[in-house]
């Protein structure tokens, strides 16, 4: 390990610091596409304001000399119940972001979903142990669909995950304020951005062009998508208005293995969803990136669970500390997901920054649980959180919300 990497490493306390440090670390056009939230950020905040809703009822003197944090998933045990969040374009944070991502992922044993809009072609991710989750964006006709499917099969991903929430693409006005646009358009400012950040400049873009050309995205449909620079690039974004749930059912006739679906707000969606025999839900608003306004997916998250409980039911969005983590699983998340902190960490420090963000995590979460009075995963329920009540009158722990139909066998 370098020691600039032992440096970044040292500076890196939890997960809020890898955010601090990637800000001065890169350009401000691809901070800024990481950093982004669509319009006036209600969403980004509804995401973290949902975690203060809940306190902890920590038991004591309980004997926590051993916890244990495995959690499985898909016949798979893993090390902790958290992965890594696909993130698009993670290749122009980090050189060869994807494959870092996953090579972590696979030394630390938690799940990384590989992004559709990535940089990297799947089949070389693919062969990195472990990394058997892929993300799409699904293309706009019948016929482009089961190519790709049929390409994500060659590869060798047993995970498929659909992403549902993206008809369009969301309000582009903080994008262009950072600088960012897609495809990237050559500008001074844009030079002169990355001309002040040497380090990315010579480590990441000139790297990538100097072994690998230009990067095209790879993965958007059966055959190689445009460059980052191409204003093609913006059809690969695009014709997905269209879509409604027969897309979904002909997903399912032509994927084999497991197929899980992100993007699920609404509990009636979630319900249609499971009727397509989806074998996992993941709850999310995009990390506040796409639709202003948004409910947080901690708040729905109860209320799912009560109408589905004989499918995993995962959760992203806004997770940054090992309590946001354990709170979601009492309220009856099976797995969380973690997007941004890993590509600020792959950015800053490589395949050992991803590394050391997951193990802090790791032991964020141990520790509370620990001061929790609690041993085992297993042992989260609503009983471990409280709501304080509003107008002293006392609330029920979930706001639910109201009831169409359920399915619980």
């Amino acid at each position: 390990m370098s020691f600039l990497t032992r440096r970044a490493l040292s500076k890196i306390r939890n997960l809020h610091d890898v955010e601090r440090l990637a800000r001065r670390k890169l350009p401000r056009p691809i901070f800024g596409y990481i950093d982004h939230v669509a319009e006036d950020g209600r969403t980004q905040r509804a995401n973290l304001t949902a975690f203060d809703a809940y306190s902890f009822l920590p038991k004591a003197f309980v004997n926590v000399s051993q916890i244990d944090l495995q959690a499985e998933l898909y016949g798979k045990r893993y090390a902790v119940p958290f992965g890594i969040a696909p993130m698009g374009i993670s290749s122009l944070s980090a050189y060869q972001g994807d494959l870092v991502l996953a090579r972590a992922a696979a030394v630390r044993n938690l799940p990384m979903i590989m992004s559709g809009s990535s940089l990297v072609p799947m089949e070389e991710v693919a062969k990195v142990e472990g990394a058997d989750w892929f993300q799409a964006y699904l293309p706009g006709t019948p016929e482009g669909i089961e190519a790709l499917i049929e390409r994500i099969k060659r590869a060798g991903f047993k995970k498929l995950v659909v992403t549902l929430d993206y008809p369009v693409p969301p309000n582009p006005d903080n994008l262009r304020r950072s600088g960012f646009s897609s495809p990237l358009e050559p500008s001074l400012r844009l030079a002169f951005d990355g001309l002040i950040r040497p380090d990315w400049l010579c480590n990441t873009f000139l790297r990538t062009l100097w072994k690998h050309g230009m990067p095209h995205f790879e993965n958007n449909h059966a055959e190689r998508g445009a460059p980052v620079i191409s204003r093609k690039a913006a059809r690969d974004f695009s014709g997905r208005r269209h879509f409604d749930w027969s897309y979904l059912d002909l997903v399912r006739r032509l994927w084999p293995d497991t197929l899980i679906v992100k993007g699920i707000l609404n509990p009636n969606d979630a319900v249609r969803a499971h009727r397509a025999g989806v074998d996992g839900i993941i709850l999310s608003n995009h990390g506040g990136r796409q639709l202003d306004s948004t409910i947080s997916p901690l708040q729905v998250l109860p209320e799912v669970k009560h109408r589905i409980s004989n499918i995993p039911i995962m959760i992203d969005s806004g997770f940054r500390r090992g309590t946001d983590v354990i709170k979601a699983l009492a309220l009856g998340a099976d797995f969380v997901f973690v997007g941004r902190p890993f590509n600020y960490a792959a950015a800053c420090a490589g395949q050992a920054g991803v590394e050391h963000v997951a193990d802090l995590l790791q032991r964020e979460i141990e520790r509370d649980m620990a001061l929790l009075g609690l041993t085992s995963l297993s042992q989260l329920d609503p009983s471990c959180l409280y709501q304080p009540t509003i107008n002293g009158l006392e609330q029920p722990l979930v706001n639910a919300v109201p009831v169409a139909e359920e399915v619980n066998s």
